[in-house]
């Protein structure tokens, strides 16, 4: 039986922090697009526990883009600026390649079968709508928390961290072995081997990114600037527990079924697998970064 009630607690006190630490920062009020985010979330809510169609089959893209909404304008009440009101067709670039790269994910899925999902709609278009809506919010939900936690000034300057060349590439080599292992395994020992590919992308493309010039943890650390990184993984502990809250009660949603954990199960989440989220927000900026830079697109700041 999932541990309803301490996910709910999590959850509820994570939320609780970014609340209040908006509140001792903020410079502004909320813009009126947080408040109108905050209100579709609620109305969301409530419609989707009352089973109201369309809204209990697409409850998470729903709730993920009222979020998106809510963190964007807290983001802007902070520091004057946002993603979405300052760099508008920027953030629409980070919407479109949010959803191919996380068709990376589900291509190894398709190996690893570590997750398969329940209640989607039969008909192919509202399905394939579901689908795309979703995971089109997956990297502005993650980078725009980061943006929320960054603002809240927790992380200052510290010593400059500088790594050599070869150990630069030898992190993309382990990087790369990390993702190909998984796949060329027998798939009964790949479903156990999901945990290096949330690891993976980030140790290869990091180094290339800072190579390329485009920003980087490691150039971040070698400036002896940790904020970037220590709010990316933050954003992956925050948005984990909001996936996993929204899709737990949704119409459509995710099952786990990959082969460890299955008895401790947090919502639909094993309870070790929440550590997972705080790589692949990691990943999340890697990726982007690389895919914008590669594009020839304003990326990362």
């Amino acid at each position: 039986m999932p541990m309803i009630e301490l996910g709910a607690g999590v959850t509820a006190a994570t939320a609780g922090v970014l609340g209040a630490e908006f509140i001792r920062v903020r410079e502004k009020k909320l813009p009126f697009y947080g408040w109108l985010g905050l209100g579709l979330l609620a109305t969301a809510e409530i419609l989707m526990f009352r089973g109201v169609q369309p809204v209990a089959t697409y409850f998470t893209p729903i709730a993920w883009t009222a979020y998106i909404l809510l963190a964007d304008a807290a983001v802007r009440a902070i520091r004057g600026r946002s993603r979405l009101t300052t760099a508008p067709a920027q953030f629409a670039g980070l919407v479109f390649l949010s959803i191919p790269l996380w068709l990376t994910f589900e291509v190894y899925n398709l190996r690893l079968r570590n997750w398969t999902y329940v209640g989607v709609p039969a008909n192919w278009a509202l399905a394939l709508l579901g689908y795309a809506w979703a995971f089109a919010t997956i990297w502005p939900g993650i980078l725009e928390t980061a943006d929320l936690v960054e603002a809240f000034g927790w992380f200052g300057k510290s010593r400059p961290i500088e790594l050599s060349r070869s150990a630069e590439g030898a992190l993309a080599v382990a990087g790369g072995a990390m993702l190909l292992v998984p796949v060329v395994a027998p798939q009964r020992i790949g479903a156990y081997l999901f945990g290096p590919v949330w690891l993976g992308f980030a140790f290869l493309l990091d180094p290339v990114n800072r190579w390329r010039g485009w920003p980087s943890l490691l150039g971040d650390l070698r400036e002896g600037r940790r904020g970037r990184l220590w709010s990316l993984l933050v954003a992956g502990w925050v948005c984990g527990w909001l996936w996993e809250f929204w899709n737990f009660w949704a119409a459509a949603k995710w099952h786990y079924i990959f082969p460890m954990f299955q008895q401790w199960k947090v919502f639909e989440m094993p309870a070790p697998g929440y550590l997972g989220f705080l790589p692949f927000a990691v990943e999340c900026f890697t990726m982007y970064t690389f895919a914008a830079g590669m594009l020839k697109w304003r990326g990362e700041g």
